[in-house]
């Protein structure tokens, strides 16, 4: 006889079906999983006999083969311990096959048989609705299985409670969708003396979801300034949290099931690896580009970054995805994120100042400069220099403007871009493509001409030409303008790149 259980295999966002044959036959104890596993999923049978055995109940001493369909798909992680398990009891006979088939199974056991959380629930949960299943997982990830609607779940603390339900001794509650995830508080903008010019460049970047880049030297407020960020940003909507979510439920951050409702703000720091930043790995991973999805990525100290790892940026930032290719996987990460970065004019940091400047500049500056490649900073609509704050600065009384001020006119600005674009995939100004934004731009003949002399004397690229578009639009959003006019292209110019200061 041959049992069989269902669960997936994760590829990036992407579930597939797996088909878990459980077969006992006459031969010695034998204890045989196959079906490209890796070392994780081959180790399950010491957890399973172990799991087992805490339970008081025994494998019989045949040959016992474990087939993972379909073969050729690579299988990763723990979460099959728990399908193996109930399908050995169901070739023994102890578990009806039938009840099991009405259920996508998934989750780790431990060794006196509690089932542990895994990765992946919400994930496998959407997969299970879609194809009319229940979902047997972890009792502590019920309420974030519970997040995909109304598909039967049962969340077992243990292998033993599990049995008991299905013998109709104990029953398992459903479990309750968990509550979201509480905002987490963020620097007010009020905090930030002076530095109104990089107040701005930040507000422009929040509304439209422009990537920025700001320059100055150390203790002027980069960091602060990107800090504020979260505090600026619309809270997200019910199908971006679920994106969101997702995610981080494959990332195994998704901390008690809670659906993430603030925007991601992930500060990886300078010395990350390529895999740490866009994902891979020997398990393809999510990065932090796609952990910070539909949110901020604040890359610190930009120049200290690895040229290479910075430049494998590039392809994310346009497309919004990241493709993670293997010889045996090749998988895909959502990556629609903001970046924010920070960077010292030099190595020093005091390029500019007569008291500190040290004495290779300019060259310190280019030569620091020269480590941001070319096509990477023209990814970058908003470059903006934050000066140093002088002691009268710091006297002065809080701004009268703080961050819940600044975010009443973002969300205004939003809701004009959501309503523009909601026949499209855009969300926001900065996701908009050349054909939707030149519909949408509706400028006036003095804008248009000053953006085409622009264009002609800074040689501008077709892509700076669009990115200097799409941030007037933002700009003229936010003064819930609907046409795009002189004055809102000589601002965007205004955060041009400019080249190392001497």
């Amino acid at each position: 006889m041959v049992a069989h259980v269902t669960t997936v295999a994760f590829l990036g966002l992407e579930a597939r079906t797996v088909d878990v044959q459980v077969q006992i036959a006459k031969g010695q104890g034998k204890f045989t999983i196959v079906g490209l596993a890796d070392k994780a999923v081959a180790e399950s049978q010491e957890r399973v006999r172990a799991a087992l055995s805490g339970i008081g109940l025994a494998l019989p001493f045949q040959r016992i083969t474990v087939n993972l369909s379909p073969a050729d798909l690579p299988k990763e992680g723990s979460h099959y311990d728990l399908p193996i398990a109930l399908g050995l009891l169901a070739a023994m006979g102890i578990v009806d096959a039938e009840q099991l088939s009405e259920y996508l199974i998934v989750g780790e056991l431990s060794l006196d048989g509690r089932v542990a959380n895994v990765p992946g629930v919400l994930l496998a949960a959407l997969h299970a609705s879609t194809n009319d299943l229940g979902l047997i997982c972890p009792a502590a990830q019920g309420g974030e299985a519970a997040w995909a609607g109304r598909i039967d779940v049962l969340a077992a603390p243990g292998l033993l409670e599990l049995l008991n339900h299905f013998k109709g001794t104990q029953i398992l509650s459903p479990p309750q969708p968990a509550a979201a995830a509480e905002m987490m508080p963020a620097p007010d903008l009020a905090e930030v003396k002076g530095q109104e010019t990089a107040k701005r460049a930040l507000e422009i970047a929040a509304a439209g979801g422009h990537n920025l880049l700001m320059s100055g030297p150390p203790g002027a407020g980069k960091s602060l300034l990107a800090a504020t960020l979260p505090g600026l940003l619309p809270e997200l909507a019910p199908a971006e949290a679920l994106e969101v979510s997702m995610v981080a439920s494959v990332a195994g951050t998704l901390e008690a099931g809670r659906l993430i409702r603030q925007r991601p703000f992930r500060a990886p720091h300078h010395s990350a690896s390529m895999p740490a930043l866009v994902g891979g790995g020997q398990k393809a991973r999510p990065g932090e580009v796609s952990l910070a999805h539909l949110g901020v990525l604040f890359l610190d100290e930009l120049p200290e970054f690895d040229r290479r790892v910075l430049d494998s940026l590039r392809q994310p930032l346009e497309t919004g995805e990241v493709s993670v290719a293997r010889a045996a996987l090749h998988v895909t990460y959502p990556a629609r994120v903001q970046l924010i970065a920070a960077m010292n004019p030099c190595r020093c940091g005091h390029l500019g100042d007569p008291a500190l400047a040290c004495a290779r500049a300019p060259r310190c500056a280019a030569d620091y400069q020269a480590k941001l490649s070319g096509p990477l900073l023209d990814r970058i609509d908003l470059h903006v220099e934050v000066e140093p704050v002088s002691a009268a600065d710091l006297s002065l009384p809080p701004p009268a403007e703080g961050s819940r001020e600044v975010a009443a006119r973002i969300a205004a600005a939003r809701e004009r871009q959501s309503h523009r674009y909601a026949r499209t995939a855009a969300r926001t100004n900065a996701e908009a493509d050349g054909r939707v934004l030149e519909e949408a731009a509706q400028l006036d003949e003095a804008g248009q001409a000053l953006l085409r002399e622009a264009a002609e004397r800074l040689k501008l690229t077709a892509r700076s030409y669009h990115r200097m578009l799409k941030v007037a639009r933002t700009i003229a959003d936010l003064a819930a303008t609907d046409g795009i006019g002189r004055v809102h292209i000589a601002e965007a110019l205004s955060y041009r790149r400019q080249p190392p200061r001497a």
